[in-house]
């Protein structure tokens, strides 16, 4: 009897366990990295390259509105910080009377479709950042609507400033922003403040749930239009498709402030891509 197939036998049956344990090893790095991969897509000013979708729908008792929005990413790096450039572009379709998102002014909009304006945000923020992540710059918001009914007419900036911090799980963050116009052709003035307070917890496999409600504050507005407030949460999950993690998430908000033609409540669909540097 030739001994030489016994022991290869043997030896692959004694190092099948090592292979077993370095592919759980392999998929536990892996599962590591998906949630530390969706952890950072959830912050504002994460060092990757992304292009955000979202797709909102708004309905109330005045009418309803959908706006898709896209969000492209691309951080630079200048020394020992990196400066965050994000570029706002939405599209808003309306049908009744009901204010659009990202409209300064309620008023009457019956089947209005067209872009809304242009918004550019710069954020520099620490390029190797502590348990503490920071970020401040400016936001400049471009005339580009279509329609006086969705955007101002007006050129606007401001400073935008953003807390976060992400411990275990967790992602707790806010992001702070007030513009105001100096130039244009429009006949108000603009001086608009957005909060939003960002949490998110990690349930593992790619999963979480989120609420990043974007609180608005139109300081020109009569006092019983001034505040949009929306409470609401939803879920989403990091999926690799192909080699391209891709970010989907389902929100449920419900206005709880609002102008008097404002939306009661909205939906949003997330979907965000994340591109190698």
């Amino acid at each position: 009897m030739r001994i030489e197939p016994i022991i290869i036998a043997f030896a692959l049956t004694m190092a099948c366990p090592f292979v077993a344990f370095a592919q759980d090893d392999a998929t536990q790095n892996e599962a590591a990295q998906e949630a530390e991969l969706a952890k950072q897509s959830q912050n504002p000013v994460a060092n990757m390259i992304s292009i955000p979708f979202e797709f909102w729908h708004n309905e109330g008792s005045h009418g309803e509105a959908f706006t898709a929005v896209i969000k492209p990413v691309i951080p630079m790096p200048l020394g020992g910080v990196n400066l965050i450039n994000r570029f706002i572009l939405p599209y808003a379709s309306t049908s009744g009377i009901i204010q659009p998102p990202g409209a300064e002014f309620p008023g009457p909009v019956i089947d209005e479709k067209g872009i809304s304006d242009f918004t550019y945000q710069g954020f520099l923020s620490s390029a190797n950042p502590g348990s503490f992540i920071w970020g401040a710059g400016l936001a400049l918001q471009i005339p580009t609507a279509s329609s006086d009914f969705l955007g101002t007419d007006r050129w606007s900036i401001g400073p935008s400033v953003l807390g976060l911090t992400m411990p275990g799980n967790w992602v707790l963050g806010v992001l702070f922003q007030n513009i105001w116009d100096f130039a244009g052709s429009g006949d108000g003035s603009v001086n608009m403040m957005t909060l939003q307070p960002i949490l998110s917890y990690q349930l593992g496999d790619g999963w979480y749930l989120t609420s990043a409600p974007v609180i608005t504050a139109n300081w020109t507005a009569d006092s019983d239009n001034v505040w949009t407030v929306p409470i609401g949460a939803g879920a989403g999950k990091l999926q690799k498709i192909g080699k391209m993690p891709v970010d989907f998430k389902l929100v449920y908000y419900n206005n709880v402030s609002k102008p008097t033609f404002g939306a009661d409540w909205s939906v949003l669909l997330g979907v965000k891509l994340i591109l190698p540097k």
